[in-house]
Order: structure tokens, then sequence, then C-alpha cells
């Protein structure tokens, strides 16, 4: 199993209204030389949220301790610019497991649910709902269910569907990457094979 599997997923978030967010934003091209997946939340945003002397930025969300959890809000636009895997990398390290935005660029979301998280997009209008509730008040949880691919705030009774890839959806429904569902199909390959004339 590559990573956790995702069903349900109940948090508060972290909202970052900002629009056409890069991925060279997301994690600078400076942090790329690794190349195992662990200790890039570290630098998640690390222009926004560090000065050049290393000390904290007061005014950058991941900074407020009065935002907390497991999603995080974007703007429209989420994850564009060069197709680095290292970004979702990188919000998957630092503990996000679903992102929420109006509109994804195409790689960065397929990159996402290649490592388990999930990018859920909205219409814009239920975006702004969202960002007006949680600065409305932070403790408030958004429901992801990706079963029946809904993202809800139940304490308002709000929902909307998202559209998801079958495929994809059935990998984070059991925590597969790619290559884990090519593993769980071994029996069925090898019976094919065993049938098929050379």
């Amino acid at each position: 199993m590559a990573y956790d599997k995702f069903t349900t997923l109940k948090s508060t978030c972290i909202p970052l209204p900002i629009e056409n967010v890069d991925t060279d934003q997301i994690i600078p091209a400076r942090f790329l030389k690794a190349t195992k997946r662990k200790g890039f939340g570290l630098n998640l945003f690390r222009d926004w949220r560090y000065n050049s002397d290393n000390s904290l930025k007061k005014d950058f969300v991941l900074n407020n301790p009065t935002f907390k959890g497991r999603i995080l809000i974007g703007g429209k636009n989420f994850g564009s610019g060069s197709s680095r895997e290292h970004a979702a990398w990188s919000i998957y390290d630092y503990g996000f497991r679903c992102v929420i935005s109006s509109f994804f660029a195409d790689i960065f979301s397929a990159n996402c649910l290649n490592i388990g998280v999930l990018p859920v997009q909205v219409s814009e209008n239920f975006l702004n709902t969202i960002f007006e509730n949680i600065y409305d008040n932070p403790d408030i949880e958004i429901l992801v269910d990706l079963p029946n691919q809904s993202v809800s705030i139940p304490e308002l009774s709000l929902n909307e569907s998202f559209i998801i890839n079958e495929y994809k959806k059935n990998n984070m429904l059991n925590g597969y990457d790619d290559i884990d569902y090519l593993i769980g199909m071994k029996n069925s390959i090898t019976d094919f094979a065993s049938k098929t004339p050379l």
C-alpha cells in the first residue's frame, strides 16, 4: 500500500485564497534535490512562510495558529506551472490529505492522486462559501466523502458533488498507486499469460 486509504475526511481547514498558485511557490526549485518523498513538508510554501533569516512570517496562514487542519483550501488555478511531483509530495508530507479549489492544473491534480492527496474541484460559488465560513469560524469542519463524491459543510447543511476518474477513485479508496494496482492484478495477468500462446 503506497499510502493510507482515503474514504472520508472531516477536518478544519487552512484557507489560502490566492489564485494561480504555481508549483514553484508550493515548493521552490532549490529544494528538489532529494528523490524520496519525505521531508518536503518543511519547505512547503517556503518563501511565503519564512523570511530570509529563516524566521517565520507571522502574516502567512500556515504560521497562524488560528487555522489548522488536514484540508487546504486554495484559490482558482491551484498547482499551475511546472510538472514537478515534489509539489504534491510537499503537501502530503506537511499533513494535508485534501486540497479544495475551483480549478486545478491537470498535472498537479494527477500527481496528487498518485500519492494520496485528494484534489476536490468545486464551483467558484461553493469555494467562496467555504472561505467565508472558515474566516467567520476557523473551527468549522468540512466533510469530504470520496465514496459518494461529495464535499459538505455539515454544520450548515451545505454540500456539493465533485468529479473524479473512477480508476483514481478506486486507487484512493484502497491506498494504491499505479504500481500497487498492477501488483493487485498479478494473478489475473499470470492467468491470462498462461492461456495466451507465445
